[in-house]
């Protein structure tokens, strides 16, 4: 047996043990994120549409964060859903809440992220609420009285169930969550089995394990390039976990991960313009910054 005949074996094998250990809650977030996107998406956004009309403080940025989570869409979708409550009259601090968390999370990742385990599962959800009540409560504070987006030109998205036959309008939205993240999940798996092959279990321990600010830094750091598919970084996270990796470098990496990925900036390139664009991104890595130490402190 030759050298790459060799390898091949190995990597398919790292391959198959972390395809086994994580297909299931693929398949799980596939079924449950489009039973909420064809059942629930209506739900939740008249809840925010009545959100406004509320008088309950800073309760309703907490409240808005949730319903971000909770929204199915992505941020091509959450834009243009956003644009049109702007112009109902919704104020851009609850916005802002809405589609910060809107961003980081959603609930067929919350499925998936069940396979990183209780704990993370919780940092991730709670860091993402706080991340967008932070978020809304800033803009609350610095632009009260001068509006933050630029929503000229958004229309609302494209409804895709649109057959009057429930059941297909479901089976469609799970054909078409397997195309979005099918590729992304399967290319998670196989740079999971590079790293188990190529890359020591110490060296993770020593970027993102032994010290934990350094940890968090260059968690946060490597968010940016390697984020491109929440499901796709379930398998990487899992085995870096593993390997020695601290929930706080955890925490950090699935927040700037999904906030800077390539098409969520390039959307809100266009509804932020360049200054406050510029504050999203500060604001962005010094929150993952604070609050992956601050996960450090207390896991």
């Amino acid at each position: 047996m030759d050298f790459i005949q060799r390898e091949l074996i190995y990597i398919w094998y790292y391959f198959d043990i972390q395809l086994r250990q994580i297909f299931w809650y693929w398949i799980l977030g596939m079924f449950a994120g489009s039973a909420i996107s064809v059942f629930f998406k209506d739900k939740i956004h008249n809840c925010f549409v009545r959100l406004s009309n509320k008088n309950i403080g800073a309760a309703k940025i907490v409240i808005a964060s949730a319903l971000g989570i909770a929204s199915p869409l992505c941020m091509y979708g959450t834009i243009p859903i956003a644009a049109s409550f702007s112009k109902s009259g919704m104020k851009d601090d609850t916005l802002a809440a809405f589609m910060m968390s809107s961003i980081l999370l959603n609930p067929q990742l919350i499925i998936y992220s069940f396979a990183l385990g209780n704990v993370v599962l919780i940092v991730r959800i709670t860091t993402c609420l706080i991340c967008g009540v932070c978020c809304g409560m800033l803009i609350y504070i610095f632009y009260k009285n001068k509006p933050f987006f630029r929503f000229d030109g958004f229309q609302e998205p494209e409804n895709h169930d649109t057959s009057p036959n429930i059941l297909i309008r479901y089976i469609k939205n799970v054909g078409r969550n397997i195309k979005a993240t099918g590729v992304y999940f399967l290319f998670g798996i196989l740079l999971s089995a590079l790293f188990q092959r190529y890359v020591p279990a110490e060296a993770v321990t020593m970027l993102f394990g032994g010290n934990e600010a350094f940890g968090v830094l260059m968690a946060a750091t490597v968010g940016v390039p390697l984020y491109a598919c929440g499901g796709g970084t379930i398998p990487l996270l899992q085995q870096w976990l593993l390997d020695g990796m601290s929930v706080g470098s955890a925490a950090s990496f699935m927040l700037t991960g999904p906030a800077t990925k390539i098409t969520n900036l390039g959307a809100l390139k266009i509804i932020l313009g360049g200054k406050r664009f510029l504050l999203y991104i500060v604001y962005i890595m010094l929150f993952s910054l604070i609050a992956g130490l601050a996960v450090g402190v207390f896991i």
